[in-house]
């Protein structure tokens, strides 16, 4: 399809890079739109090398891929560069929207020291205010940084015109559903912004009669970062034992962990619109399933649980991740 949208299901941690990383080599995308901002990693590993980009959109594996950050993005500029340069990606391949803002040094002060914010455990990154001095319309403007003139670029013209021309467009949504500022119910425990698939559309200024897939990203078990509720949240002892227990790719903090949620999963996949799923890490919960790349090589509790998500959430399971590598994949979409 011309153009997907990849929203995550729960409070991120999904594997969204995974799935995106996956989808640039497979489906050799034209062009890929990262939304959001800096507070969340997409995590790709590729030849056992490990990728936490907060700025440069996880298609960068596939060198044919414009690499796009939307209009309705948040810029932290020197983790931009950082990142260009551990990617490798070329002036000719990445671009800025001009209209994207930018976070400054001092808007992550502001976040570090609000007490707000530190109850609430958001990343210290300063996207908050950022996004407040925006929406005041004071804010700057990729377009006013001059170090970033030569990525300068008008990615709304861009990307329609690739999709009136048949080009295979990816919107690329940060964190996850379930914190959305407007439509989770876990208010004030959420991020500054909309998370929903229609909000990623909406940022990459693509109107939602362009989109022609939303793929819903889930994870085998659930986790979380920060305060606010986790239902079926379990100790960290007891993750640990599971092998659940993560870390954070971008920030370093504890994972708190959860069971697989089926009617939020069907919910979440409602309200998002989405025509198909991804299930990552299913080798966490299924060791023997680790690199499988063929459905019939799943063990047999392995394909209940898959087949069980499907018909309790309605929604196909079309691609299973079985291990930390881009290519871990089982594609059940054909």
């Amino acid at each position: 399809m011309p153009c997907q949208v990849i929203v995550g299901a729960f409070w991120g941690d999904e594997g969204k890079g995974k799935i995106i990383s996956y989808l640039a080599l497979k489906d050799n995308l034209d062009f890929c739109v990262r939304t959001g901002s800096v507070n969340a990693a997409h995590t790709v590993w590729h030849e056992n090398k490990k990728f936490a980009l907060h700025m440069v959109p996880a298609a960068f594996l596939n060198p044919k891929t414009r690499l796009l950050i939307s209009a309705g993005a948040n810029v932290h500029v020197g983790q931009f560069f950082k990142e260009v340069e551990q990617t490798q990606v070329t002036q000719t391949r990445i671009g800025i929207d001009q209209n994207a803002s930018i976070i400054e040094e001092k808007h992550s002060d502001q976040d570090k020291a609000s007490s707000i914010n530190k109850g609430i455990g958001t990343t210290g990154w300063g996207v908050g205010p950022a996004v407040e001095e925006r929406a005041r319309r004071t804010a700057k403007l990729a377009k006013d940084i001059p170090e970033l003139k030569p990525y300068i670029c008008d990615q709304i013209t861009e990307v329609n015109d690739g999709l009136d021309q048949g080009k295979k467009v990816l919107l690329e949504g940060t964190q996850g559903f379930m914190l959305s500022l407007f439509l989770s119910g876990g208010y004030p425990y959420v991020t500054s912004r909309d998370t929903s698939a229609s909000a990623i559309a909406s940022e990459a200024g693509v109107g939602p009669t362009r989109v022609d897939d939303v793929i819903i990203v889930y994870k085998s078990f659930i986790t979380r970062v920060g305060g606010g509720p986790l239902p079926g949240e379990i100790t960290k002892d007891e993750a640990l034992k599971r092998g659940w227990f993560e870390v954070a790719a971008g920030t370093g903090r504890e994972r708190r962990s959860a069971l697989f949620d089926f009617e939020l999963a069907k919910k979440n996949a409602k309200i998002n619109g989405a025509t198909q799923a991804a299930m990552t890490k299913l080798d966490v919960i299924f060791p023997s399933c680790k690199g499988a790349r063929r459905f019939e090589d799943l063990p047999n509790d392995a394909k209940e649980f898959i087949k069980e998500a499907e018909k309790r959430t309605g929604v196909p399971i079309t691609l299973i991740g079985t291990g930390p590598e881009a290519l871990d994949i089982i594609d059940r979409r054909a």
